[in-house]
């Protein structure tokens, strides 16, 4: 297949985090450890990538880190995973955590997922599809508040700003969390990654941060619209229950609490389409 040609020999997923705002249900499991049309997100995740001949995984870890390595080990025996652990995922946040993925990487051309967001494979095909060295995946039909990380570009599509501090106005669209970061790249966003958390009080920062700073250096970055393609990132239940409903295919490993929080948060989102 033409996605084969330009496959990236890592797939990079951020996966420390807590989920806090997803609680109850992440009291018991780790957010990328929750069920979602079936198949439990990080599964999919893994699965996606295996069948674009992606075949090289590093996961960066924290929140019970040991119950996803055993989940991996069980579910997918053979692959090749390095494991990164940030043991400070506390009080850090994402640029943190792939800034220590820089030695597991090392030279080579990366995607990088956050493990949060369920997404149609044609996304991951697509990307690898395109020849650009750098390319962020953007959503047009999302509506753009200052949560979402948002994207200008040029008529060239390539990405001019980048951030939650972007006029919304003026945007595109909402990176995705999904891009690919090229060998020469990677080396010069670990060495901004590096510097930015320097400071103690950077360790909150994004990735996005470090991706906003090379772009005011110089270094091209173009947007992939994939708008029309179903993706959710699960930050609360009610993104939960949408990515259950766009990925509808029977939940079968769902406990009753999951459940529960689910049936919960479908009522809600109901409630707030009839306002």
């Amino acid at each position: 297949m033409k996605y084969e040609k330009y496959c990236a020999p890592f797939a990079v997923i951020l996966a420390a985090g807590i989920g806090s705002r997803l609680s109850p249900l992440t009291d018991t499991y780790p957010k990328s450890l929750l069920s979602v049309g079936g198949s439990v997100i990080l599964e999919r995740m893994i699965r996606n990538c295996l069948s674009c001949g992606m075949s090289q995984f590093v996961l960066v870890l924290g929140h019970r880190a040991d119950e996803i390595k055993k989940f991996v080990k069980k579910t997918f025996r053979g692959i090749r995973v390095t494991y990164v652990i940030n043991d400070r995922y506390r009080e850090t946040n994402t640029g943190y955590s792939l800034m220590l993925a820089a030695k597991a990487i090392g030279t080579a051309e990366f995607v990088k997922f956050d493990a949060d967001v369920v997404f149609d494979v044609r996304i991951l095909r697509r990307l690898l599809d395109t020849s650009h060295a750098n390319i962020l995946c953007i959503d047009r039909n999302i509506p753009l508040e200052d949560e979402e990380v948002k994207v200008i570009v040029n008529d060239q599509m390539q990405v001019i700003e980048v951030g939650k501090s972007v006029d919304p106005k003026r945007a595109l669209g909402e990176s995705i969390g999904i891009e690919k970061i090229s060998a020469e790249t990677g080396a010069l966003l670990f060495a901004e990654l590096s510097k930015m958390m320097e400071r103690r009080g950077n360790l909150q920062n994004y990735y996005e941060a470090a991706y906003a700073q090379l772009v005011d250096k110089g270094t091209q970055f173009h947007a992939l619209d994939i708008s029309g393609l179903d993706w959710t990132e699960i930050d609360t239940a009610i993104d939960f229950a949408a990515a259950n409903a766009k990925f509808s295919s029977p939940v079968t490993t769902i406990s009753r609490g999951q459940q529960k929080v689910l049936d919960e948060a479908v009522e809600e989102a109901a409630i707030q389409a009839r306002v």
